[in-house]
């Protein structure tokens, strides 16, 4: 900038920075001409530059900088000190914070109606001397927030809160390789709120998500430092990749999230739409999360930060098996054609012992009379101990933040235990005006030692058996089957850790040949090493077993960002951003096994004392690279366009498809800007977008896998010798997923931030979906993987924020997120093998053309047969009735797969919604979040069976008390109970919806006054509760919950099995000091 005057300078640091300048036109010269070049040099320099030589001094309060002659006083007035009251009548002081308890430093305190006014001290402090102490209002006002009027009342201490004005607050929101103001956004982004959830017993970032972003699915959790489920609109792909997108501080993250403490995050941004997640290209198919990390601030003194919490841990529901006497009945009742009569009573002469086991008998030929709890001595009340520690700061030219973390979970199975240290060093410093240099780096130190007992073994154990024998051994084989005693596999000696190292190193430079071109680099690196030890005595079949498995994990990320910023004059702003990255994976994993073991008092430690040995290893490798090219331009402030063009290339795609390519383009429009709006509203703004994303396969799905087998055997006495053979077919051909979306959405914000959200309707279509597809057996092979069919996802989303109350001593918040998705096959394979004219669907794999992935088909229930029903053969009383959906001329019963299946609903919702209420009344802060899944119509299906039948295991296997089963005598009953196997035992489902206190948290900061005295910067205790109470008609264990296997989802929703485990509720008492 040549030749401009100190004025046209400080517009543009106010232009392309969050600081806004306050001073005195009488005190500061700001048509002074000056010569200086500010592009990407520190704020403060270029202010130390232009002010040389001058009286001029200047002070930076957060997101506010004071120009002012250089005076000692503490406080600057805003007017001329000669226009005050010379005789004050009151003096007032107080505090003014925002809604964290965050001072204001540098807010105005203005006397309404006169040019009596002061500024806050760095630690929000104020001091104002009125002249009419009955009369007189304070006006209290800050950049970026909200103004308030605070009547005086002859008051002489006034602690104001101030509340962020969305219409000023240019808030900047991260969006992959790089930032952008919250205004000037063309797609679907949207900043997570994690504060207000942040005294929650989470130990994972995502436990604190659920419900709060709209069209962000998170899952429940049901073990200790387990991480939920993620899904962002719904799903993409049939069998392809199907995990979200995860970016911490720029570099992807493949690691557990459970391993990043939730305490050292700043910020996460959830990217939704094909034109924001296109610039990440052929990963981002299923949306991205961008996770930012704490730092420190420039110029600021070293702050010390503490904070400790403790947590119990208990079921949200009361499940458990049979008692004794119950377990009696049940056996009873197996026998109901010869305990019951007719009329449905009990007959008096029935035996009880019938149909017992002789493990169930005593010396004596009687029952046993013990009544041994099973599932109470495996479970415990669980914990959550959290203690964090953090120094933050930073010099003139640097800063750092330093912290560290203890987190210890124990959940309700004994031995599901979970430990985590953490520590984080986050350094950046301004080298040289136009060099940057950083690191952000963490090791994450994971402890799971313990095992867990067999969870069903331990719900179908019968209380009339005992785990251990007079000599206080475990009974291997309680029933005298083959069913184990659960404590085997929790008595163990089990060691497992995972450690987890990051590290991005960055730069950033200023290029001095062309003004407004900076080159950044990210130098990302993961390291993981995953240790499970375990030897077990009653292993191999009591003979002793141990293992020793190691795998080690490392990737690094080398991006090259040169992005390049210009105004032109006040119409046009333009930013271009250039990518080329690589990122190149690796793992190996050793595995040790032995069994045979005459005494394992080493444990695993000599695994050569096992008389059988084995050794597994394996190794994989993979790369990617890719190129970008990004516009962002801007015209008069209020006409928008995001272009993006991203080339991907992948190691483990076809030969002939190994690049894609993947478009998009965005605009948007400040409608408020163009025309003059009615009173009230501040923001109006409407975006509209087209992107295309992808998603990769497995690295090796295209090539030609071969088998490893026993083969030949030669001779009669022979040894077998291995061979190997062709077992999938490879595809030459094999391409990425593509999913186009468009997204159009609308931002507002209505009566200067008292009402303020947005709305979202998208529309996304997969196609070249990853699928294995059946060959026919003539060709030698069973399947080849392929890409076939289209689906589509569509939906609407809403974010709701409002200001109900805002008193100076009272104020009410209320956030609504809404979000529903519909998910549909548009196409599969293609074909019309039955010839009726349209495409076939894929029965065998649950796909049907015109529903969605989740669509249930299966048999209609039509109640349960009673005792004098007219059955048809094959069933009885006690079982399903199905209805038949084809019963022609005939009066036969015949229910078959191919006739009588039918689409009965779907397992996705019809919406999801989550209200969140904050209440604060002086140092009191009370939050209140409910979230819900609503199925509507045939929607949020869960398979919830539980039909059984006389038999060898159904008459000794427990199961849980809650189950509701059919009996003479209770011919209401719910669940099917018949004395034969029927025919066809068809599967009920249920509706899951339901409405869930999530999150409770009531906080108290203690007063300023009281601080000063202690020497404390800020001080608040909290209880918190967390899965308080779910409505819902659902029965068992949760529903929302499900059943997983290796990651992947069998059952939707946790029923009445025997194998579930509970949801937790917990209350939490914590503390946080700042010094």
């Amino acid at each position: 900038m040549t030749e401009v005057s100190v004025l046209d300078v400080l517009k543009e640091i106010e232009h392309t920075t969050k600081f806004k300048f306050l001073f005195n036109r009488s005190h500061i010269d700001v048509n002074r001409k000056v010569s200086i070049n500010v592009n990407k040099k520190p704020v403060d320099t270029i202010l130390k530059e232009i002010f040389k030589s001058t009286p001029v001094e200047f002070e930076v309060y957060a997101r506010q900088i004071i120009l002012k002659r250089s005076t000692p006083s503490v406080k600057s007035p805003v007017p001329d000190p000669a226009t005050f009251n010379a005789l004050p009548q009151l003096t007032i002081s107080g505090t003014v914070t925002d809604a964290n308890q965050v001072p204001l430093a540098g807010a105005n305190i203005l006397e309404k109606g006169t040019s009596n006014g002061v500024i806050a001290d760095f630690d929000g402090n104020y001091e104002i001397k009125i002249n009419d102490p009955d009369n007189a209002v304070l006006v209290f006002s800050f950049v970026g927030f909200s103004s308030q009027e605070v009547p005086v009342n002859n008051q002489t201490s006034v602690h104001v809160t101030l509340l962020e004005d969305l219409a000023q607050l240019d808030e900047v929101v991260v969006v992959g390789f790089g930032t952008q103001r919250k205004k000037d956004l063309t797609g679907a982004v949207v900043s997570a709120n994690i504060e207000d959830f942040k005294q929650a017993p989470n130990t994972n970032v995502m436990q604190s998500m659920q419900g709060t972003v709209p069209g962000l699915n998170i899952g429940q959790v049901t073990s200790a430092g387990s991480t939920p489920s993620i899904e962002i609109r719904g799903t993409n792909t049939i069998s392809g990749n199907s995990n979200v997108l995860i970016v911490l501080d720029g570099i992807q993250y493949n690691g557990s999230l459970s391993s990043i403490n939730p305490n050292d995050i700043a910020s996460v941004d959830v990217l939704k739409d094909a034109s924001s997640t296109a610039v990440y290209g052929a990963q981002a198919a299923n949306g991205v999360i961008l996770i930012t990390t704490k730092r420190g601030e420039k110029g600021r003194k070293p702050q010390i930060s503490f904070s400790t919490s403790y947590a119990t841990q208990t079921p949200t529901v009361d499940l458990r098996p049979l008692n004794r006497q119950e377990y009696i009945d049940h056996v009873r009742d197996l026998f109901w054609d010869q305990s019951y009569l007719n009329d449905g009573t009990l007959n008096p002469d029935y035996d009880i012992t019938n149909g017992f086991a002789p493990v169930f008998f005593d010396g004596n030929g009687n029952l046993k009379d013990n009544n041994f709890d099973w599932w109470n001595a495996g479970t415990n009340e669980g914990f959550i101990s959290k203690n964090e520690l953090s120094v933050t700061g930073g010099g003139e030219n640097f800063s750092y933040l330093i912290s560290g973390g203890l987190t210890s979970q124990e959940g309700f199975i004994i031995g599901d235990k979970f430990k985590r240290k953490s520590l984080r060093v986050n350094l950046e410093s301004q080298v040289t005006p136009w060099l940057k240099l950083g690191i952000q780096s963490f090791g994450s130190f994971i402890n799971q030692d313990g095992a867990e007992p067999n969870i069903r073994n331990l719900m179908i154990q019968s209380p009339l058996l005992l785990p251990y024998d007079e000599n206080g051994e475990l009974v291997i084989n309680p029933f005298n089957t083959l069913d184990v005693n659960p404590f085997t596999s929790s008595d163990v000696d089990d060691y497992e850790r995972h450690d987890y190292f990051f590290a991005n190193i960055y730069s950033e430079i200023d290029l001095p040949f062309i003004e407004g071109l900076t080159y950044r680099f990210n130098y990302g690196q993961n390291y993981r090493l995953d240790k499970h030890y375990q030897s077990s005595i009653y292993g191999a079949g009591l003979t002793g077993e141990a293992y020793k498995n190691n795998t080690e994990y490392y990737d690094y990320t080398f991006d090259n960002i040169l992005t390049y910023n210009k105004n032109i004059n006040e119409d046009h702003s333009l930013t271009a951003t250039l990518l080329y990255g690589v990122i190149e994976r690796q793992s190996s994993t050793t595995n040790a096994r032995a069994n045979g073991f005459s005494r394992l008092s080493l444990s695993y430690n000599s695994l050569e004392l096992g008389e059988n040995q084995f050794t597994v290893s394996d190794a994989w490798d993979e790369a990617l690279e890719y190129q970008m090219a990004r516009i962002n331009y801007k015209l008069k402030n209020r006409y928008l366009l995001t272009a993006t063009l991203r080339r991907d290339g992948f190691s483990g795609f076809a030969k002939k498809e190994k690049y894609g390519l993947f478009p998009s383009v965005a605009l948007g429009w400040i409608i408020s800007d163009e025309f003059k709006m009615p009173d009230g509203i501040s923001l109006l703004k409407l975006r509209g977008g087209y992107g295309i994303s992808g998603n990769q396969t497995g690295r090796y799905s295209s090539l030609s896998a071969i088998t490893t087998s026993n083969a030949y055997i030669f001779g009669d006495d022979g040894t077998t010798l291995i061979g190997q053979e062709v077992g999938t077919l490879g595809n030459s051909d094999l391409k990425w997923e593509k999913t186009a979306g468009i997204n159009i959405g609308l931002d507002f914000n209505f009566f200067n931030g008292r009402i303020n959200g947005s709305m979202e309707y998208y529309n996304n279509k997969t196609k070249d979906l990853l699928f294995s597809v059946v060959l026919p057996r003539l060709s030698g092979f069973d399947r080849i993987t392929s890409n076939v069919g289209e689906l589509e996802n569509s939906g609407f989303e809403l974010l709701l924020t409002t200001q109900n109350v805002n008193s100076q001593h009272f104020k009410w918040s209320s956030t609504l997120t809404f979000s529903t998705n519909r998910n549909k096959v548009v196409s599969l394979l293609g074909v019309d093998n039955d010839g009726d004219g349209r495409e076939d669907d894929l029965t065998a794999s649950g796909l049907f053309i015109g529903q969605p992935l989740g669509a249930i088909y299966n048999y209609e229930i039509d109640g349960i047969y009673q005792l004098n029903d007219d059955i048809p053969s094959g069933y009885y009383p006690g079982t399903y009735r199905i209805v038949d959906q084809n019963p022609g001329d005939s009066d036969a019963y015949d229910i078959n797969p191919t006739d009588d299946r039918v689409i009965l609903g779907r397992r996705e919702p019809a919406y999801r919604t989550g209200l969140l209420n904050k209440f604060e009344y002086k140092g009191l802060s009370l939050s209140v979040f409910l979230n819900t899944i609503q199925g509507g119509k045939n929607g949020y299906l869960g398979d919830n069976s539980h039909a059984t039948s006389r038999g060898t295991n159904t008459l000794i296997w427990n199961r849980i008390s809650a189950i509701d089963y059919w009996t003479p005598g209770n011919p209401d009953g719910e669940y099917p109970q018949s004395v034969s196997t029927p025919s066809i035992t068809p599967n009920p489902y249920y509706d899951r919806s339901f409405v869930r206190l999530q999150d409770v948290s009531l906080s108290y900061r203690f007063p300023e006054k009281l601080l000063e005295k202690i020497k404390v910067a800020d001080l608040n205790i909290f209880i918190s509760g967390k899965n308080l109470h779910t409505w819902t008609k659902w029965k068992g264990w949760d529903p929302e919950a499900n059943v997983t296997d290796n990651g992947n989802v069998t059952a939707y929703g946790l029923g009445m099995i025997v194998n579930g485990r509970p949801v937790m509720k917990g209350y939490t008492l914590g503390l946080n000091i700042t010094f």
